[in-house]
C-alpha cells in the first residue's frame, strides 16, 4: 500500500510491452540487464514501486504499484520513452535494427490489479523466467 500527500492507495498494473516488429533484441544479457536496472531506476525516481519484472526476448511484463495521479498511459510512456533512448545511447547497433528511432511497439497491454489478485500476477510472471 502506498501513500501520497493526500492518498492512500492500493493501485497495481500489470504492463506488457515488446520490441517493435516483435524482434527478439532483448535475449542478449547486456540489453536485458541494462533494460532491467534502468526500470528500476525510473521507478524510483517516478514514486513507483515494481512488485515484478520478467523481460523475454521479444516482451516484458512490468507489475508495479503507482500513485493515483499517474495515469497508465504517462507511466508506460514514461517507461517505453526513456529506455528507448537510453538503450539506443548505451547499444547504438541497435540503430541498424529500428533505423527510424522506434524501439517499441506502439502498443501495451495494462491491466489493474487490487491485493488480492497482486500475487496470482506476480506468479505468473515468475513462472514465466526463462
Amino acid at each position: 500500500m502506498g501513500r501520497a500527500s493526500s492518498a492512500t492507495y492500493n493501485i497495481n498494473y500489470h504492463l506488457v510491452w515488446c520490441p517493435k516488429y516483435r524482434k527478439p533484441i532483448l535475449e542478449k544479457i547486456e540489453i536485458k540487464q541494462f533494460l532491467e536496472d534502468q526500470i528500476h531506476t525510473i521507478a524510483a525516481t517516478k514514486g513507483f514501486e515494481v512488485l515484478a519484472l520478467e523481460i523475454q526476448p521479444d516482451h516484458l511484463h512490468l507489475f508495479i504499484s503507482a500513485p493515483p495521479f499517474d495515469s497508465p498511459t504517462e507511466i508506460v510512456k514514461v517507461f517505453k520513452g526513456v529506455t528507448a533512448l537510453r538503450l539506443f545511447k548505451k547499444f547504438p547497433e541497435l540503430r541498424t535494427k529500428y533505423w527510424k528511432g522506434k524501439l517499441w511497439s506502439p502498443s501495451y497491454y495494462v491491466g489493474t490489479a487490487g491485493h488480492v489478485s497482486a500475487e496470482t500476477i506476480r506468479k505468473y510472471i515468475e513462472e514465466h523466467k526463462l
